[in-house]
């Protein structure tokens, strides 16, 4: 949360008074060194920003002078994150934020930092989680802690807190931000405390949460997708939900450069497997819905709850099984519909693999039933499901 994505040319001395609760904040968190060999004074020049994976550039021009790098105080620090959140204003707003390291929940950009020498910074030791914040109700959130939970103890993280201290602090946390419709993310962490491997010099476990108002619209169109070239992670990772998705990133910049979506993992056997941060499901020709088995992969919350929903298709005569089963990329590709299925994209129809046109081409109509019964579920479904929260 702290890295900048863009940084000003120079760096003028900001006088504005900052809340003195602020002041050792980044000291404290390590975000700005006490001991920096540098002047006080000085600016970048040529500073280009990569933004994609086409990198060209450097980040600083090479005839740049490390004297240059001015050495900020932490109010001067603290100041220009503001300044940069302020002008770097995106589809997403970051309403509210909670550290365990804190002990509290800040309304404030600037503040929603982690320490550099927490260990799932600089060794990917953290586990996270997300939920669907829904007109004031958090679907699934139970269903998610359970998971990141699971998704702890594989990481032989301790939990911070008990499982419903944790829930009840999520549940404050998009309380305070007063978010309507949106998302929480949140993260175990193996906790600050050096720069070593082992995590025994960590001090204790941090819980971070996140809620996230995103105003992009939503986009329900068929999408294509290719086949991924980057290896999928073993099924001791790829079962629970790391913090480490430099897989997943490099899998999703590969569709994009293909001007895809998404690209979809094979596993070493060949089957169809997942995409990077969604599941996948076919209908087939047999009018069965089909979904690869979750041993070596991800359990999506959002897969098995469309699962549980489709068995009222089922129940109607509309499909006539459900199973979740090894199947082939010849059988994903032969399918009537094809779908991608999580917590961002709800139920999102592919339309083309590769270069195979899935079905006829269109947004298939067992897709479009099932994206409906997600959406009617996150506005009225059980209370199994739909967690309210207090104003």
């Amino acid at each position: 949360m702290a890295s900048m994505a863009s940084l000003s040319a120079s760096y003028p001395k900001y006088t504005s008074n900052f809340p003195t609760r602020y002041t050792h904040l980044l000291y404290d968190l390590c975000l700005v060194p006490r001991n920096l060999p540098l002047m006080k004074n000085g600016s970048f020049s040529d500073l280009t920003i990569v933004r994609s994976s086409n990198q060209t550039e450097s980040m600083i021009d090479s005839t740049d002078k490390l004297s240059d790098i001015p050495l900020l105080s932490c109010l001067e620090a603290i100041e220009k994150l503001k300044h940069n959140r302020e002008n770097n204003k995106g589809n997403q707003q970051y309403l509210a934020m909670y550290s365990s390291i804190f002990g509290g929940i800040v309304t404030d950009e600037a503040a929603m930092v982690i320490p550099m020498d927490d260990h799932m910074v600089h060794r990917g030791h953290g586990v996270f989680d997300t939920a669907t914040i829904a007109n004031r109700h958090l679907y699934e959130l139970d269903q998610h802690v359970d998971r990141i939970v699971k998704s702890a103890t594989m990481a032989k993280i301790i939990l911070p807190f008990d499982r419903e201290t944790l829930r009840r602090i999520l549940i404050q946390t998009v309380s305070v931000s007063k978010c309507i419709n949106g998302s929480l993310r949140y993260w175990i962490s193996a906790g600050p405390g050096d720069f070593q491997l082992s995590p025994s010099g960590c001090h204790q476990p941090a819980l971070y949460a996140i809620v996230i108002e995103d105003k992009s619209l939503f986009n329900s169109k068929g999408i294509k997708v290719v086949t991924s070239s980057i290896p999928m992670k073993p099924p001791q990772f790829a079962t629970m939900k790391s913090v480490n998705y430099l897989p997943n990133a490099l899998s999703k910049m590969e569709a994009e450069e293909k001007g895809a979506y998404a690209a979809i993992w094979l596993d070493d056997d060949g089957f169809v497997a997942e995409g990077p941060s969604m599941n996948v499901a076919f209908i087939t020709k047999e009018k069965e819905m089909l979904m690869p088995k979750f041993d070596k992969i991800l359990t999506g919350c959002t897969a098995k709850r469309v699962l549980t929903l489709a068995e009222g298709l089922v129940r109607e005569g509309k499909l006539r099984g459900i199973r979740v089963d090894n199947m082939s990329v010849d059988e994903g590709k032969s399918a009537d519909e094809m779908m991608l299925i999580g917590s961002g994209v709800l139920v999102r129809p592919v339309i083309q693999w590769d270069e195979q046109v899935i079905g006829d081409g269109k947004e298939g109509p067992i897709t479009q039933t099932l994206l409906n019964f997600i959406l009617e579920d996150m506005k009225s479904g059980p209370s199994s499901v739909r967690v309210p929260v207090p104003c």
